[in-house]
């Protein structure tokens, strides 16, 4: 039986924001490993450490939802103010990770976004999925649009928001170590931070696989922002985060993602008609092949045959010429 989100607001859909947030921390105890082919910031991390940064992010967006909700923002305001929501968001989970810590934050500033395609990423994607949670969590499904998720209004599984809670707290965690990791900026200086603050997973404790681990993350980011996110884009695709009973894993929801599709750059968008047109000749092409490895089979068969047959009567013939 599927059970669905609460519509509007009211004690109902309070309880339902309630058990969701303490049923997403029981997950906590599970193994926060990535379990996945693809590489994160967290990574870096230990499963402590790891366990303690996606407590602080939870109680965060706890904090956040009922600032809203105190100072009675509309869904509309949700919408203009996101880019804010998102920024304070951020600081403040950077703030208590690191007091959490004991390490000083006076130098860990925000990044820009120019510079970084993980940040760009970020920003597409993630900003427009904490707006969408935020309305479920404080409005209910009324206030989200039929066409913006493959299900109506009244309709939206429970399921649907704990995916989008997970995705986002998983995607800020990332985002908050890839900014500390970018403030420290030398591969020197982040073994010592690690080290000194007992964060470390103890894969990444010397230099070489440090640097190899950045390597990695730069190449796959620049990966994703001009390949696989456009091919998400035009497949009307969002890739989520979610603990998983064995570590991280990632899924795929569907969303409409016309915005997005507008705002993508020229490269982008070029990416986008290589893939059209490898859907379009791909399979043209493979007839082709399939067609022409029929006919070579054929004409291949008639001549072996062919000639199989010719030299079994020269042979014949030859018995037949013997003296007698």
């Amino acid at each position: 039986m599927v059970n669905y989100w609460p519509y509007k607001q009211g004690i109902y859909l309070n309880h339902e924001v309630a058990y969701l947030f303490a049923y997403i921390r029981q997950k906590f105890h599970r193994n926060l490993s990535n379990n996945t082919k693809d590489y994160m910031y967290i990574d870096i991390l230990n499963n402590s450490v790891k366990y303690k940064l996606f407590s602080i992010v939870l109680v965060e967006l706890e904090i956040l939802v009922l600032d809203l909700v105190e100072l009675n923002v509309s869904f509309q305001g949700i919408q203009i103010l996101k880019d804010k929501i998102f920024y304070d968001l951020i600081q403040k989970v950077l703030a208590r990770f690191l007091i959490e810590f004991t390490v000083n934050n006076s130098s860990v500033i925000l990044i820009q976004s120019k510079k970084y395609s993980y940040i760009k990423v970020t920003l597409l994607e993630y900003q427009w999925l904490l707006e969408k949670l935020l309305i479920y969590l404080i409005f209910g499904s009324m206030c989200v649009d039929n066409y913006i998720f493959a299900f109506d209004q009244k309709h939206t599984p429970v399921k649907h928001v704990e995916i989008l809670l997970e995705n986002v707290m998983i995607q800020i965690s990332n985002l908050a170590i890839f900014i500390i990791l970018e403030n420290l900026k030398s591969l020197s200086s982040i073994i010592e931070f690690l080290k000194r603050n007992k964060l470390c997973n103890t894969s990444y404790l010397s230099i070489r696989s440090l640097a190899s681990f950045r390597n990695n993350l730069f190449y796959q980011n620049f990966l994703y922002l001009y390949v696989f996110q456009p091919k998400y884009i035009y497949n009307n695709r969002y890739k989520v985060w979610l603990v998983g009973h064995k570590g991280l894993i990632t899924k795929y929801i569907y969303a409409d993602r016309l915005q997005d599709f507008i705002q993508l750059s020229y490269l982008q968008l070029i990416i986008i008609t290589l893939i059209e047109l490898q859907d379009f000749i791909i399979p043209k092409c493979e007839k082709f092949l399939l067609v022409l490895v029929k006919l070579l089979l054929y004409i291949f068969i008639n001549i072996l045959g062919n000639g199989i047959m010719f030299l079994v009567r020269i042979i014949i013939l030859g018995i037949d010429n013997l003296p007698k």
